[in-house]
């Protein structure tokens, strides 16, 4: 079974993923290790909560690897998971993951945005930081302004909270924009957006639709401890 943990970093996810994918909302504290007890032999991690409940436990993850199971992530908490938890075996995909990784991206933040609820089809309502950079950096190879600019324009979106964030407000907050040229500068951030996280997506489900939906035994350098809270946690998702 392969099962994808999935949300408003591709919201319309259905329409892309392979017949045998099972697709589920973003996963929180349990989500995975119900996922291996249900007989996940393939796990996809994009999108999962964080503020108004818990958020995926390395631990279970962890005891996902330490079973055979292959763990991707990307995007977004998958992304923050799979760099936590590469020297583990996760496998990270895509750019946010290797941003994360290598430090050019250091703020859990970054990923975070405002979205509709997941019954009403999960869509962004704002502009996570790591697409703004991402966007940033495409029309800085296009010489569409400098570098000065550029910065201030990504120091104005990082300054917002991402609750708050569009390219209305960041263009409406940067002072490096006289009035005058506001609209301008909005519409060639609109049309020159880049969706990271759908990329990263997008490419997830492309290495979850290519993997042996089985177990593969690998030799890890590490084991598995059962503590007395991941004791308590096995419990409870059995409650």
């Amino acid at each position: 079974m392969k099962i994808v943990f999935i949300g408003p970093s591709l919201p319309e996810a259905a329409s892309h993923a392979a017949t045998d994918i099972v697709l589920q909302p973003p996963a929180v504290q349990g989500d995975v290790l119900r996922a291996v007890e249900a007989g996940a032999n393939i796990i996809g991690l994009v999108d999962g909560g964080f503020e108004n409940t818990a958020p995926v436990w390395h631990k279970e993850i962890l005891f996902a690897l330490s079973l055979n199971v292959t763990v991707l992530g990307a995007a977004s908490m998958g992304a923050l998971r799979a760099a936590e938890c590469q020297a583990f075996g996760m496998i990270g995909v895509g750019r946010i993951f290797n941003d994360y990784v290598s430090g050019t991206v250091v703020d859990d933040a970054d990923v975070a945005l405002l979205h509709e609820p997941m019954e009403l089809g999960g869509r962004p309502l704002t502009v996570p930081m790591v697409n703004v950079r991402s966007t940033l950096d495409e029309m800085e190879r296009l010489q569409l302004f400098d570098r000065a600019f550029r910065l201030v324009l990504e120091q104005t979106a990082a300054n917002l909270f991402f609750k708050k964030r569009s390219w209305a407000i960041i263009v409406r907050a940067c002072a490096a924009i006289p009035a005058s040229q506001k609209q301008h500068w909005l519409t060639m951030l609109k049309t020159h957006a880049i969706d990271q996280k759908r990329i990263d997506a997008l490419a997830l489900l492309e290495a979850v639709r290519d993997a042996d939906d089985q177990r593969v035994p690998i030799n890890r350098h590490w084991e598995f401890r059962k503590t007395t809270l991941w004791s308590e946690q096995l419990a409870r998702s059995k409650a």
